[in-house]
């Protein structure tokens, strides 16, 4: 295959202002998003905010525990005689409640912009540039941006360190020698102030007094600024090839060419303490060797063949959710939804979104970088101990929404949810899968065996049924239901049953004895409920399709992301047609549509697999940097992504069990031509 050309063939290329759609550079740790400028010079003129932003740049508001899971009150649900106490609702402790929601949360590091100047050095405005011309060159990682500002060329390239929290500029403009374009760094207030849930948070640029910026040293050629935060802080290095440089603003920092040449050359690295000091031309370097290396291992696929007019766009889809994921969701920590982006949900990564982000590593022969963000859940299960043991439960409970300190947030929605709980289990087994050695298996057994004491201790014993049931109270993936109704869900049923029995062969390689307790709810889970011949939502669930046909069809995923042992075919036919029929695809999110064409796939249904996987809807619109879109305010939104990257993998490679394991999940009829290495089968 000639993997280059597939690549280059979806290079993005912007020929105007795209207000959704701002290219970005990273490298799994941090990244730097900008405008057709190549740089951060007009966030006025777009919708999505320009994010530096790192997995090491955090801050607490004040000061760290301002408040503590003691300052707010807890809404207590009965669970079979006993009172279990979730941190549900904000009541009279309306402050502590919104403060740990929104703390910690992410900095935006720094804007790195330029000033362009009329000869008269009146600032020019986004809609008086020209001839915007940007090319992201994937096989290299480096973005070039060409331009016309009065009359003036402009060309810039921009890069980033694959292992350095640095960027690389480079410009070429006949304004640096009349002195009439000029860079500058500044820095907005830390707090994050808006609450809502998922909202965009813009910087907030007025609350100078709410952090410090330091000179810490400075040479002709560079500058050190420490900046201060409350009890929080992290450094910024500058360095340039020529000019001078002045303090303009209170956070502000302007570099002037000294009108000698046409070329400027200037880096700016990031770190939590003492950053990397890299040249620009190294950068540059670095960064075209990590990914043509990127790009030349790991998987590959090319639909060119094929007749079906949606060939080329999946392809494009397949090529930038594979840039996308590794810079934005490859990093040491699970990722929040919008990556390095901007701030969604105050900062903070959602788990039961982490197999969605990451699931399709090994699946393109990149296990590595899953592995990397699945060692956090090693850091943090002494916290998810307390968090299980507070609620009367064995082992480790994982909470939903996190900071990288790994303590549970206060929300309506999100304690109430189980179905991140497996997942760890699920994401190891396939690190094993790829790799299967002793080592891998030491390294996560306390964490999958915790895991799975939580499953088997949170599985009520129904004397009546004869059967373990799941609550209440939970709340499903389908999030509108109610804590203290929902029982059963059939995707979580599935999910305790699979994930228990791995954790039963993870003891039984490494020739530990099993827990009987897990023994007993694996072979007694309960059958999820049916009514009407289809699946439904949960067993307390009244409606069949009728109502409540929003959010997320998760009932689906029990047969599709999972094998479905506790799932009659037949019936999830029937749940997956109506489900198509009826559903309200506006109110889906972007990984509901691979989540379908997974189950598709598994029931034989490949034109119904591949009308799923590119159905035309609003939050399944994949924009031209690659990122795909919900709706205003969450322009981005890597779950999708990452979910597309595992649909085709498994569409493409098959799954354990499947009829053929060439192509499986794609119509038959000629109409798709498919050529593909480096992929591995799902589950």
């Amino acid at each position: 295959m000639d993997r280059k050309s597939i690549v280059e063939r979806h290079d993005p290329i912007i020929k105007k202002v795209e207000p959704l759609a701002p290219l970005s550079v990273g490298n799994g740790e941090f990244g730097f998003s900008f405008d057709f400028t190549g740089v951060q010079t007009y966030p006025e003129a777009y919708e999505s905010p320009l994010g530096t932003q790192s997995n090491w740049g955090w801050h607490y508001t004040g000061r760290r525990n301002l408040y503590t899971k003691k300052d707010i009150r807890y809404q207590s649900y009965d669970t079979y005689g006993r009172q279990v106490d979730y941190p549900m609702k904000p009541e009279d402790c309306d402050e502590a409640y919104h403060w740990l929601r929104q703390n910690p949360h992410r900095l935006q590091l720094g804007r790195i912009a330029f000033r362009f100047l009329t000869e008269d050095h009146c600032e020019i405005p986004h809609d008086s540039i020209e001839n915007i011309d940007q090319h992201h060159h994937l096989w290299t990682g480096i973005v070039e941006s060409h331009y016309t500002v009065d009359g003036a060329p402009v060309t810039v390239y921009t890069a980033c360190h694959p292992h350095q929290d640095v960027i690389s500029v480079k410009v070429l403009s006949p304004l640096l020698k009349s002195q009439r374009m000029e860079v500058k760094i500044s820095f907005p207030a830390p707090d994050v102030t808006d609450r809502a849930w998922a909202k965009a948070t813009f910087p907030d640029w007025e609350a100078d007094d709410r952090h410090i910026t330091e000179i810490v040293k400075n040479t002709e050629r560079s500058v050190l600024l420490k900046r201060v935060l409350d009890e929080d802080s992290y450094q910024v290095y500058w360095s340039w090839e020529q000019g001078s440089w002045e303090q303009t603003g209170q956070h502000e920092f302007t570099l002037t060419t000294d009108g000698a040449s046409n070329e400027q050359a200037f880096t700016v690295s990031f770190s939590s303490s003492d950053p990397a000091v890299v040249k620009g031309k190294d950068v540059l370097s670095e960064s075209e060797k990590h990914w043509a290396d990127f790009w030349q291992t790991g998987g590959a696929i090319d639909f060119s063949g094929s007749a079906d007019p949606r060939a080329f766009d999946l392809e494009r889809r397949v090529i930038l959710s594979q840039y996308l994921c590794a810079i934005h969701s490859g990093g040491s920590l699970p990722p929040q939804e919008t990556g390095y982006m901007y701030n969604s949900w105050f900062g903070k990564f959602h788990l039961e979104m982490h197999w969605w982000h990451a699931a399709h590593f090994p699946l393109w022969g990149r296990a590595g970088i899953l592995d990397k963000s699945l060692e956090w859940y090693n850091k943090i299960l002494p916290l998810a101990e307390d968090l299980a043991k507070s609620q009367g439960y064995e082992g480790a409970r994982w909470p939903k929404m996190v900071g990288m300190d790994g303590m549970q947030s206060p929300s309506p929605v999100a304690p109430g949810l189980i179905w991140q709980q497996p997942h760890p289990i699920a994401l190891a087994e396939l690190l094993y899968l790829a790799s299967p050695t002793e080592e891998l298996l030491e390294k996560y057994k306390d964490m999958i065996f915790a895991s799975a004491d939580f499953m088997a201790s949170y599985a009520h014993w129904d004397e009546e049924k004869a059967a373990y049931i799941l609550g209440p109270p939970l709340i499903p993936a389908q999030e509108c239901h109610r804590m203290g109704e929902s029982m059963n869900p059939p995707y979580e049923l599935e999910y305790w049953k699979y994930g228990l029995e791995i954790a039963i062969k993870w003891a039984e390689r490494l020739n530990i004895s099993v827990n009987p307790v897990w023994l007993k709810v694996v072979q007694s889970m309960s059958t999820p409920p049916v009514k009407k011949d289809v699946y439904l939502a949960h067993e307390n669930c009244e409606q069949t399709y009728t109502e409540k046909n929003h959010d997320h069809p998760s009932m689906v995923g029990a047969l599709g992301i999972l094998p479905g042992m506790l799932i009659d075919k037949e019936i999830m036919r029937n749940t997956l047609r109506k489900v198509y029929e009826v559903w309200d695809w506006e109110s889906a999110w972007g990984w509901d549509f691979p989540m379908c064409a997974m189950t598709a796939s598994r029931l034989g249904e490949k034109e119904l697999a591949v009308d799923f996987l590119m159905m035309e809807a609003t939050k399944n619109t994949y924009l031209p940097n690659g990122h795909n879109y919900q709706r205003p305010g969450l322009t981005a939104y890597l779950p999708g992504n990452g979910g597309l990257l595992t649909a085709v993998a498994m569409m493409v490679c098959g799954w354990k069990g499947a009829p053929n394991p060439n192509c499986p999940g794609f119509p038959d009829d000629g109409s798709w031509k498919i050529k593909y290495e480096g992929l591995h089968a799902w589950l």
